[in-house]
């Protein structure tokens, strides 16, 4: 008699289908797992054969085989413990032959009996409820799970025990509750930031409509106080976002205690960083930098310091939103769509731009473009706002600081982004669809210009020699900024103001 017990197998952050079968039968004592398991797979056998053991139950002496199906699809990870764990116990008459048939089971046992937290619940459970089954899931990731749907069967078992005494009538668990995470503290504040009142425009406006931003200025000038107060003038994540980032937490195993936030990611991986750091890959093709930005923002401090073949494999995330990750036995696709904030030295030394420094290395000029040609050209191509940030003077920081702050700018930012969300809903696109993220032929017709700023387009198209990418991208911020001035037509002002975000790009100095 072969039993069976429904798990799931991941793929990005589509949870397939998997069948655990249990099949115990007179013959040589062996315990086998096949179905192309990896090494934490296999393993289970140890950490099985000790739960039962420590459980009151023991394997009998007999050949057991354990096949997941489909045999072709690699197998990955510690949650099949608890499947093959429960499908011995129905075969062996611990459990009751059909208790199982209705439920989509994960889970790592403890070698005491005891279950331990996996990643990916959240998405097994969205998986398990369209196929109208309920889940079994370690307590842990109980309050994670609960989140699926609100009339969906979940079991958190603490034990082995306890599920069988549940199973069995004895004992009766209750359904978890969707958690939600406390906040970690209070964001940084833009009123902290004194000075730098043009760098906080460009903020704003990457804020509004979610576009990328290069700062490039002197060390100390305030580039990384500013981006890391970003979060605070973005909107909360809408219901869509928030489950699609929640599955990517899910997946990586960082959502702490099954607890979901609205918050928006904000990641700032170190330079050093690889490439399959930044947009994923290494074993099991897990999600990188990219992907666990979904939704909010991707921070690179110091950008030319990171590997040009590195920032090169983020022009296709930039693009289409999406991370394709092809391996000999892997091809997985993450979403990424994220806000590139970057920022930058002039020169190597920092202070090629400051009146009256001379470089070491020869002519300043010579430095600065030595230093920035280790950003290709079509990679600041997708940077929206490319923008300079001055070293800040005494006189600035002697100041009592500024009257505006985060909570300002927040409520013009959210009033922005709510033109754009019932302006592209007319449209037919999803939810939290920006003028960043909108198609070039829906942004054409949302931000066309009246007559004075289509003939400044054309002009500056030809003389700032744009791409048909950077006009689009010039379109997107003028768009944005409309928005912020809540008028329904682009006009020239605004079109002067996005292309002056652009000029930089057009006057990289050449190396001499």
């Amino acid at each position: 008699m072969v039993t069976r017990v429904a798990t799931v197998a991941f793929e990005g952050i589509e949870a397939r289908a998997v069948d655990v079968q249990v099949q115990i039968t007179p013959g040589a004592v062996a315990f086998t797992v096949v179905g192309l398991p990896d090494k934490a797979v296999a393993e289970s056998r140890e950490r099985v054969r000790s739960a039962l053991i420590a459980s009151g139950l023991a394997l009998p002496a007999k050949r057991i085989t354990v096949n997941l199906a489909p045999a072709d699809l690699p197998k990955e990870g510690s949650h099949y413990d608890l499947p093959i764990a429960l499908g011995m116990m129905c075969a062996i008459g611990a459990l009751p032959a059909d208790a199982l048939s209705g439920y989509c089971v994960l889970g790592e046992l403890a070698l005491d009996g005891s279950l331990t937290a996996v990643a990916g619940v959240l998405p097994a459970a969205m998986a398990a409820n369209a196929r109208g089954l309920g889940l079994i899931c370690p307590a842990a990731s109980g309050p994670e799970a609960a989140w699926a749907a609100g009339d969906m069967d979940v079991l958190a078992p603490r034990s082995l025990i306890q599920l069988a005494n549940h199973f069995k009538g004895s004992q009766v668990m209750a359904r978890p509750v969707p958690a939600v995470a406390a906040p970690a503290g209070a964001l940084a504040d833009l009123r902290e930031i004194k000075g730098q009142e043009g760098a906080k425009r460009a903020l704003e406006i990457a804020a509004a409509g979610a576009h990328n931003l290069l700062m490039n200025g002197p060390p100390g000038a305030g580039k990384s106080m500013l981006a890391a107060r970003l979060p605070s003038i973005l909107p909360p994540l809408g219901p869509r976002e928030l489950l699609e980032v929640s599955m990517i937490q899910s997946v990586a195993g960082t959502l702490k205690d099954g607890a979901l936030s609205n918050r928006r990611p904000f990641r700032a991986p170190h330079h050093s960083a690889s490439m399959a750091a930044l947009v994923g890959g290494g074993i099991g093709a897990r999600p990188g930098e990219v992907s666990l930005a979904h939704g909010g923002v991707l921070f690179l401090d110091e950008l030319p310091e990171f590997n040009g073949q590195v920032l090169d494999s983020l022009r296709q995330p930039l693009e289409t939103g999406t991370v394709m990750i092809a391996r000999a036995n892997h091809r997985v696709t993450y979403p990424a769509r994220f806000q590139l904030v970057a920022a930058m030295n002039p020169c190597r030394c920092g202070q090629a731009t400051e009146p009256g420094f001379a470089c070491r290395r020869g002519p300043n000029d010579r430095c600065v473009a030595q230093y920035q040609a280790r950003l290709s050209g079509p990679l600041l191509d997708r940077i929206d706002l490319q923008i300079e940030v001055p070293a800040v003077t005494a006189a600035d920081l002697i100041l009592p600081p500024p009257d505006e702050g985060s909570a300002e700018a927040a409520a013009r930012v959210a009033a922005a982004r709510s033109r754009q969300e019932r302006r592209y809903a007319e449209a037919g696109q999803p939810p939290g669809t920006t003028n960043a993220s909108c198609p070039a032929t829906l942004i054409e017709e949302a931000a066309r210009p009246d007559a004075d700023g289509m003939a400044l387009i054309r002009d500056a198209a030809d003389a700032m020699r744009l791409s048909a990418r950077g006009f689009h991208r010039v379109l997107r911020v003028a768009r944005t900024l409309a928005d912020l001035d809540g008028e329904a037509q682009v006009r020239r002002l605004h079109l002067a103001e996005a292309l002056s975000y652009r000029s930089r790009s057009d006057r990289r100095p050449a190396a001499a």
